[in-house]
């Protein structure tokens, strides 16, 4: 993939849909989220006509506090899956990458201050339209041992939430993949937020 990726979706359409698009400009991937579904429910296509399946993710609970989001392949295989630490949340976003039953990798948001900071004025009329505009949060993908591997970035937007993904540390492409698939379901349940 030729990094730094953009991954867009609009605020005002039916449905979510994130595109995903590699520093070329090229799509590299479609996600459509399933609508009135009691437990989430994404698709992700190579293209925007969903004729190409590549990934299912589905939660294993209905109350997504601390939910955890299964990777599938088009087959049915499973790649891994999405854990969300609902305690932390509440602060700080961290969610875990599972791989084989174990923790691989860890999501966490680089700098909590500033989800406090928009929670409590994106109440204000104006002011909070503009806190959100302007307090971009940003999410860095590492290892266990502390080793970072991305970090995915919003940046300023007013129809549409961007982001970009950055690579910092060479990593293995199925590794490479399922956090991608991470970080697309994070966008989704931070969608919230700025």
């Amino acid at each position: 993939m030729e990094y730094p990726l953009e991954l867009n979706f609009r605020l005002l359409s039916f449905g979510q849909r994130i595109t995903a698009s590699d520093g070329n400009g090229r799509l590299l991937m479609f996600v459509k989220q399933k609508m009135f579904k009691l437990r989430e429910q994404v698709e992700v296509y190579r293209d925007t006509d969903r004729e190409h399946l590549l990934f299912r993710i589905q939660a294993d609970r209905v109350l997504d506090l601390s939910a955890s989001y299964h990777f599938t392949d088009a087959q049915g295989q499973p790649w891994g899956s999405l854990t969300r630490d609902g305690m932390q949340s509440l602060w700080s976003a961290r969610y875990d990458i599972v791989q084989d039953g174990r923790v691989d990798m860890v999501i966490r948001e680089e700098n909590p201050t500033k989800k406090f900071f928009e929670s409590v004025l994106s109440e204000i009329p104006i002011v909070g339209f503009l806190v959100v505009l302007m307090l971009n949060p940003s999410y860095l993908v590492h290892r266990t041992n502390g080793t970072p591997l991305l970090r995915l970035t919003k940046r300023p937007a007013i129809t549409e939430r961007r982001f970009t993904v950055e690579k910092l540390t060479d990593m293995p492409e199925d590794d490479e993949l399922r956090s991608l698939l991470a970080l697309m379901m994070l966008v989704l349940l931070e969608r919230g937020r700025g």
